[in-house]
């Protein structure tokens, strides 16, 4: 799996907006120039109020995939600017997206989805698009 994250605009997608005291997150994505590369996850709080982390899987979706979708696995640690026991969601997020032994960042503002920039080592920083949906 020598393909990169980072090889083209990035969208990944957390399902709608997080609600109050959420313990956990459901993660869904998208990511490439074509958004071809979808990304899951449950994420769980962690000892801070508003940190989460988990297992992702990204997987290449796109037409190009002649042999199946191919998958890359990895994690993924949420930082929300407040804590999750007021609303509306919190304005912003950060992230750390950690696939193929490489750590990306990510810090997004909220419009209709938290959107920003994911900057990887020695790669061209790309768009990133998320959403955050509560477990309960």
């Amino acid at each position: 799996m020598k393909h990169t994250i980072g090889a083209g605009v990035l969208f990944v997608g957390l399902l709608a907006a997080a609600s109050a005291r959420a313990q956990s997150l459901e993660v869904l994505g998208y990511s490439g120039m074509l958004g071809e590369w979808e990304l899951t996850a449950n994420v769980v709080r962690g000892g801070e109020t508003n940190s989460y982390s988990g297992a992702l899987l990204m997987r290449h979706v796109g037409i190009c995939s002649q042999d199946g979708p191919e998958e890359k696995s990895g994690s993924i640690r949420l930082q929300l600017s407040q804590a999750m026991l007021s609303s509306p969601p919190p304005p912003r997020l950060s992230a750390t997206l950690h696939v193929d032994g490489i750590a990306c960042t990510f810090s997004g503002k909220l419009l209709d989805s938290y959107e920003g920039t994911l900057n990887c080592p020695d790669r061209v920083p790309v768009p990133l698009q998320i959403w955050l949906k509560s477990i309960e």
